[in-house]
């Protein structure tokens, strides 16, 4: 019995150091990513003169799958004029690291020029409107404009050094075709009737075989259960006569040619074709 408790106590602790292990490591794993793994906004060089505004945008697009469309511009100052601006833009979607350079047009400079108060703030979101996600970037509105005047690369350049270049796979498709490949070539061949080859042989095969000899019969008649079917009258039509109920015997018939009527009466489905030699 003390046996048992004491197993049963090992397996409640490992139990329970395991649930904490886990709990203990998706805490580090999700302050790693906080801390280290964000998404990553950069102010770069705008070639669109004063209206112009380039940015970058950095994320673990495997952790966080998105195609961001949208950047909003927003600036609170509370104690100068104006106290608030706000300019959305969108652009062609990305779904990984990108970078853009877009007209905001006048507002951009009347945020700009409300950036001197130090109180003032800019908040940036950066939004995937199909997928729900905004990542919200936040500046003191003096330090945003040191960054645009001091901004370096451009986004063309960004692009080009951030794109992702993966290798096209390579597929090698089977030739497929519905009409069969010809034989290759051999000097073997089938002997057989089909065969234009050994036609003579099998004619001369057929023609030394003794032909059938013919004889007379004496009288010829139809017994119940003819089902109509012509076999009879298109092998010795002088003889027989179907009807559409029965098969008669024509009056005055020949009956001079035996294997005629033998063959009919081989044919017959219902074997009902007598005949006396």
């Amino acid at each position: 019995m003390n046996t048992t408790f004491i197993a049963m106590g090992v397996a409640l602790l490992a139990g329970i150091g395991l649930v904490v292990t886990v709990g203990v490591f998706s805490l580090l794993s999700g302050a790693f990513h906080f801390l280290f793994a964000r998404p990553k906004f950069t102010i770069l060089k705008s070639k669109l003169e004063s209206n112009g505004f380039a940015f970058s945008l950095k994320w673990n697009s495997s952790r966080e799958p998105a195609k961001f469309d949208s950047i909003r511009l927003r600036l609170f100052n509370p104690f100068s004029t104006p106290t608030q601006v706000d300019v959305t833009r969108t652009f062609d979607a990305a779904s990984s690291t990108f970078a853009r350079d877009l007209d905001f047009g006048k507002n951009l400079e009347d945020l700009l020029a409300a950036c001197n108060h130090e109180s003032a703030t800019v908040e940036v979101e950066m939004s995937a409107s199909k997928d729900a996600l905004v990542q919200h970037f936040s500046f003191k509105a003096q330090a945003f404009k040191a960054m645009i005047d001091s901004a370096t690369g451009d986004a063309e350049k960004f692009n080009e050094e951030h794109s992702l270049n993966y290798a096209k796979p390579l597929y090698h498709l089977p030739k497929r075709s519905f009409v069969a490949e010809p034989l290759p070539a051999s000097n073997k061949a089938l002997k057989i009737a089909s065969n234009p080859e050994f036609a003579g042989a099998f004619a001369g095969a057929a023609g030394d075989a003794p032909a059938a000899e013919n004889f007379s019969i004496s009288k010829v008649w139809i017994e119940p259960g003819c089902i109509v079917c012509d076999a009879c009258e298109a092998i010795y039509p002088e003889v027989f006569e179907v009807t559409d109920d029965t098969c008669l015997i024509r009056p005055g018939a020949p009956l001079d040619n035996g294997l005629l009527v033998e063959e009919a009466a081989e044919a017959c489905p219902v074997e009902v074709i007598k005949f006396t030699k």
